[in-house]
């Protein structure tokens, strides 16, 4: 499909050419019946050059195609209604390539936006300088997360206050849905003033996308989806996002182990293998369970969340199960996980998640 645009953009800019022939006299064009001057035909060549720009930086993925498409569409366009008797049908063209600019415009804020929140969240954040995490830190923790800590390597190593994670997933966004969405995310971390910033690109189809964020930011959740960057299909706060989204903090602590010696969290140990957090912070509070296996490797998170945050919504189990491990920076974090919902009529995996990088206190600019 992006091919096929880009052929679209290029034929429909070299096409005006034609105005610019006709103008300074090189050719005689039939398909132009009506007269053009040289300034005219000027203006015939500035839209060419527009949509071949546009065209260029679009196959370059530039954050500014936008600006050139939509100059070259705008410019296009003028040129079709002062000759609409012979240049009406580029009106088609120019509106599919109107609707493309307006989404990279829409991604291009989307993407700034996101950045911004990134900027401010990691800068309230600060990185603990050359601090190890030893036994005495553990001490006070439940066996089974000690086992987990010494297991996955995080003991003798430097203390995480900042993570991120490259990831790549399917995801239903229905319980009856049955073909996977292919996505793409990055999220950042924080450890000293709990946080998170979540950021996906999801491909529905051909056509249709959505670019999601998720956060967590001083106890408070927030949800953002936008359709093609442009349209919101979700954009949700309240109580039940902020418990559920510290639940989901709660339960990446997996990926960085030093979040379990945060003074926000209490552990309860309920088994050889299995204990149970409860976070409060800034006036948020939520609870999880962690499973381990008898080599101290996590195995599955489970919490009783809102699943939406309507009136009458209703929690259940949101389970992680974990299907496969890596080591980044010489700590071993499942890097291959699932997210299910065990609802009443069925259960609804609903992502197949896969960590592709992970980093650990690295700021961003």
């Amino acid at each position: 499909m992006r091919i096929v645009f880009l052929i679209i953009v290029l034929f429909h800019g070299l096409i005006h050419l034609l105005g610019f022939v006709k103008g300074f006299g090189f050719k005689e064009v039939k398909e132009l019946t009506l007269p053009i001057s040289k300034p005219m035909g000027f203006i015939w060549l500035t839209a060419t050059v527009l949509f071949l720009t546009y065209g260029i930086m679009y196959l370059a993925n530039s954050k500014y195609a936008w600006f050139f498409g939509t100059a070259a569409v705008v410019l296009s366009q003028i040129l079709i209604i002062i000759f609409w008797k012979d240049a009406k049908i580029g009106t088609i063209p120019n509106i599919f390539i109107l609707v493309v600019s307006l989404s990279s415009f829409g991604y291009y804020r989307f993407q700034n936006l996101v950045h911004q929140e990134t900027i401010r969240l990691i800068g309230h954040n600060k990185i603990v300088e050359n601090k190890i995490i030893d036994e005495i830190d553990i001490k006070e923790l439940p066996e089974p997360v000690k086992n987990w800590l010494r297991n996955s390597g995080a003991v003798g190593k430097p203390f995480i206050s900042i993570g991120k994670v490259t990831q790549k997933a399917e995801m239903k966004m229905k319980p009856e849905q049955d073909k996977w969405m292919t996505a793409s995310a990055i999220q950042y971390t924080t450890i000293d003033n709990p946080a998170f910033i979540w950021k996906v690109d999801v491909k529905m189809n051909s056509l249709l996308t959505f670019q999601g964020r998720d956060k967590f930011e001083n106890g408070k959740g927030e949800m953002l989806i936008k359709m093609n960057s442009l349209i919101n299909v979700v954009n949700e706060q309240g109580k039940k996002l902020d418990e559920g989204t510290l639940q989901r903090y709660l339960g990446e602590m997996v990926w960085f182990p030093s979040l379990a010696l945060s003074p926000y969290i209490t552990w309860v140990q309920i088994n050889d293998t299995t204990a149970k957090a409860t976070m409060s912070y800034k006036g948020t509070q939520g609870s999880g369970t962690f499973f381990f296996n008898e080599d101290g490797d996590f195995v599955k998170f489970s919490a009783m969340r809102f699943k939406d945050v309507k009136p009458d919504s209703k929690r259940y189990e949101w389970v992680l199960t974990v299907e496969g491990y890596k080591v980044f920076s010489d700590i071993k974090v499942p890097s291959k996980m699932k997210a299910t919902w065990k609802l009443e009529e069925r259960d609804w995996t609903w992502l197949d998640l896969q960590i592709i990088d992970l980093k650990y206190n690295e700021t961003i600019r």
